[in-house]
């Protein structure tokens, strides 16, 4: 194992919000490059929400956020599995960076699966006519359709949006990462967005 530096496993603190072992860890597995060390904790945040995902949550909180001017409001229910996590400060600052999300880029559902079919036949009608009107060949308009309908997903579903703070990663990525960080099954179960007049 490499020796690495404690400002280097301080830097990759600050970046990822992981305990001082499990930066070291990772520095030394990746030879002391940082980038290679966020990849490979992000695979094995991955890996562990994998290993996870079968159990319970059904321990969490429900986070209000009321946005300055009273005109916009949140409710999200994120659900863990103990009580102890749930009151954790990392827990909270999510369930808060969430609300701001939620707040600012106004997704109407939290996956895809949730998506109204008839919404998503009627887009995949539209984008085809498009592309059939704009001389694209026949053989490429599924696929080119297919990325608009994945760019449309990336726009309303909670999962899928780039995080607010991060725009690197997905706020789906973000809870794998918090599932790791924790070494608990973490899910966003649902929220509510509240605005005047809409």
């Amino acid at each position: 194992m490499a020796k690495v530096d404690i400002k280097d496993i301080q830097k990759l603190r600050k970046i990822t919000g992981l305990g001082m072992l499990a930066c070291k860890n990772a520095l030394e597995e990746s030879k002391g490059n940082i980038d290679k060390a966020i990849e490979n904790l992000r695979k094995k945040g991955a890996s562990v929400a994998a290993k996870r995902a079968d159990k319970d949550t059904g321990e969490g909180l429900v986070f209000s956020y009321i946005h300055p001017g009273d005109q916009v409001g949140v409710l999200l229910e994120l659900n863990c599995e103990t009580d102890f996590v749930a009151r954790t400060k990392e827990i909270k600052d999510f369930a808060k960076d969430l609300c701001l999300q939620i707040t600012a880029l106004k997704p109407s559902c939290l996956n895809p699966e949730d998506v109204s079919p008839e919404l998503i036949a009627k887009e995949r009608e539209i984008l085809t006519e498009q592309m059939k009107n704009s001389g694209k060949p026949e053989k490429i308009i599924d696929g080119i359709v297919a990325g608009k309908l994945k760019k449309l997903y990336s726009e309303i579903c909670l999962t899928k949006q780039n995080f607010i703070k991060d725009d690197k990663k997905t706020v789906e990525e973000c809870v794998q990462e918090l599932i790791a960080q924790t070494g608990e099954n973490i899910c966003i179960k649902r929220f509510t967005r509240f605005e005047i007049g809409a």
